[in-house]
């Protein structure tokens, strides 16, 4: 599988799984707006029924209530009185509680308030029939109900009563249909709902099915190619570890090879010395003794003869000639003999002992203490934690950064040198900080490489420093980086494993 078909194959697995995430949150809200909208619809369907409801008990109790003064002006039977005082009482109760139902409908608030007018006349009209009856006047009270003009209130509230029937059966089918929409646009979006998340469901499943056997295969692959690994990876260091010692063993013969011949060049260098004082001296002799015949009279002149003006001239060029031979060969055998030291490095295998960090940098600075003085530079130790690693490498680690933080250090101004440390996921990184010259960003990487120096050439040095710390820091396990500006100082910051066994020297051995 290739890491694009991988790729492309992820994204469409996080693609299906959002489109799948993203239906079910739609279809959630959906289903909450629709379930709500169709309990409110079913709510309002509910109150057209409570008004109906309530239409017709105020009906029943209006009726109650003429049956009950019919009854008393015919007979005059006490219990009449008594169930029309309980019929009238619930008529103002039940209208009352109707016009509450219908306040928010423009057209049954005005027959509803129609209604309570006349309801209210008539029970009060039939209280004063039967106040007369009780009066020893019922057949007076008869001749007035028998009168069509009382039928005629009666008529009207009942015809208030089917107008408002109407109203509420016509909004009751309106609502009843508003509800079944409601209900039926639910039941639809819950299934395509559901129908889709289980086709997404189902092309989740088959790509994931899909990435497992790819992912067996791979592992198998992976398993098919680890199983020669180890043998390919101990070829190719051994390998590796034959270049680097063979590598070794050149640089070690050339060195060694180039010193013979800059022997002799120095040798004979020395002779030419000697050899320049007898020319010179004779050359002088030989020009004194052509003016004492040129001219007598200076023949009887004593002392060293002198070099005329053009011989004298070329006399100082011989000198300064074989002083910059001199210088040169010097310098090449301070090169080959740092070389020979790399070589000697790089051969020797590290020994991890306990290391007290602090201790073995104090000891450093203790032997660079006159020239911190001279310098008058501060050199300042934070506290530092004990590691295992070679005690050598590390000496010659912070034995070349503090020597190089005390050389580069800015002419006239108060030197600070800052030693510290601390520990992170089994690692200690050191910083040493200082406030000198600086390192342009441009060579923050040309100060490790070999005979490479940056800056102005005012200090000895071969340009071999750095890129021996960077090796030693390498063969040590750790990462070594710069950080600095011209002009504001340096921080070389070394990261070292807290605990550097020999199962971790990789290096040849001799």
């Amino acid at each position: 599988m290739t890491p694009e078909s991988t790729r492309r194959r992820a994204f469409i697995q996080i693609t299906l799984l959002s489109l799948s995430f993203v239906v079910l949150v739609v279809i959630s809200l959906a289903s909450v707006f629709l379930l709500q909208k169709a309990r409110d619809d079913s709510a309002w369907v509910a109150h057209t029924l409570e008004v109906e409801n309530q239409i017709s008990l105020s009906q029943l109790q209006m009726r109650r209530s003429e049956s009950a003064e019919r009854g008393f002006l015919l007979t005059g039977q006490p219990e009449f009185v008594s169930e029309f005082q309980n019929s009238s009482a619930q008529v103002p109760l039940m209208l009352g509680r109707l016009q509450q139902l219908v306040a928010d409908n423009p057209v049954q608030r005005p027959l509803v308030d129609k209604a309570i007018v006349i309801a209210d006349a008539r029970i009060a009209r039939f209280r004063e029939l039967i106040a007369l009856a009780q009066s020893n006047r019922a057949e007076e009270a008869r001749r007035i109900v028998r009168d069509e003009t009382d039928r005629e209130s009666m008529n009207q509230f009942a015809s208030h009563m089917a107008a408002m029937r109407a109203e509420e059966n016509k909004l009751f089918a309106m609502r009843t249909a508003a509800a079944d929409r409601s209900q039926s646009l639910a039941s639809i979006v819950t299934t395509t709902g559901t129908g889709l998340v289980l086709v997404l469901a189902g092309l989740s499943i088959f790509l994931v099915r899909r990435s497992a056997r790819a992912r067996d295969e791979a592992e198998a692959l992976l398993r098919d190619n680890n199983v020669n690994l180890e043998t390919t990876v101990s070829e190719r260091t051994a390998d590796l570890r034959e270049a680097n010692e063979e590598i070794q063993r050149f640089a070690y013969i050339v060195s060694h090879d180039l010193r013979s011949p800059l022997v002799n060049i120095m040798g004979f260098t020395s002779e030419l010395e000697e050899l320049r004082g007898d020319i010179f001296r004779r050359i002088a002799t030989l020009s004194r003794e052509v003016a004492d015949k040129q001219m007598p009279e200076k023949a009887d002149s004593d002392g060293e003869p002198e070099l005329e003006a053009p011989d004298k001239q070329l006399s100082e060029d011989f000198t300064e000639a074989l002083g910059f031979i001199k210088s040169s060969i010097g310098k090449m055998d301070r090169l080959i003999s740092a070389i020979l030291n790399l070589t000697r490095e790089g051969r020797r295998q590290f020994q991890p002992v306990p290391i007290d960090t602090r201790e073995l940098i104090e000891n450093i600075v203790s032997t660079v203490a006159h020239q911190a003085a001279e310098a008058n530079a501060e050199i300042r130790i934070e506290p530092l934690p004990e590691i295992v690693s070679d005690r050598l490498a590390l000496e010659q680690i912070f034995s070349n950064l503090i020597d190089n933080a005390l050389k580069y250090l800015r002419s006239g101004v108060p030197g600070d040198i800052r030693i510290r440390a601390r520990q992170k996921l089994g690692f200690v990184i050191f910083e040493i900080a200082d406030n000198g010259r600086g390192i342009d960003p441009k060579d923050h990487q040309r100060i490790f490489d070999l005979f490479r120096r940056a800056g102005t050439q005012d200090r000895p040095g071969q340009g071999i420093g750095l890129a021996h710390v960077r090796a030693l820091v390498r063969r040590l396990g750790g990462t070594m980086s710069v950080s600095s500006a011209l002009g504001e100082g340096s921080t070389f910051t070394i990261t070292l494993p807290a605990k550097w066994t020999a199962a971790t020297n990789r290096e040849p051995r001799s």
